[in-house]
């Protein structure tokens, strides 16, 4: 058993801090400096800033190294180069959050507009994306984040939601 919670929780914490830390210190300039694409509409949004994407990729991957600290053991089953692979979660995490706030803004959604789905896994794909240039992610761990992923998004944004941090519950 756990052969399989221990990558899988190797993998998802970076993942879950990196894309929650941007929202929580993020702010100030826009990644897209308020430009927009040539279809007129924003193309990521004011909500995708710099500070969230430098702070999100610098907090989970600093969640990894605490998870190396305190569970060295445990890391090495994950991989020898995990520090990187967990630098390379959390910044694709956040590479696939700004290419979901691309779609949705391309299909008209703005800001805060739900894209159920879209919203709960695209961090998700694009870290494990990225995270493949130094360890794929088995297929047990890659369908078991698929599948949780969405369920754990949706309660951590409600927790958000309660607290102020967010300004719609999804």
């Amino acid at each position: 058993m756990g052969e399989i919670w221990i990558p899988l929780v190797f993998t998802a914490l970076p993942l879950y801090v990196a894309n929650a830390s941007a929202v929580v210190f993020g702010g100030k300039t826009p990644v897209d400096f308020n430009r927009l694409w040539p279809d007129g509409k924003p193309i990521f949004g004011k909500g995708k800033t710099w500070k969230g994407v430098a702070m999100g990729t610098l907090i989970g991957t600093f969640s990894g190294g605490l998870a190396l600290y305190f569970f060295p053991l445990l890391a090495n089953q994950v991989s020898s180069f995990y520090l990187l692979y967990a630098f390379l979660l959390s910044a694709g995490a956040l590479m696939g959050d700004l290419l979901g706030s691309f779609i949705k803004r391309r299909v008209g959604l703005n800001r805060g507009q739900p894209a159920h789905f879209l919203d709960q896994l695209d961090f998700v794909i694009g870290g494990l994306g990225l995270s493949l240039l130094v360890v794929p992610p088995t297929w047990t761990v890659f369908f078991l984040l698929i599948m949780v992923t969405p369920f754990m998004h949706m309660a951590f944004n409600r927790f958000a939601y309660l607290l102020g941090l967010k300004s719609v519950p999804w």
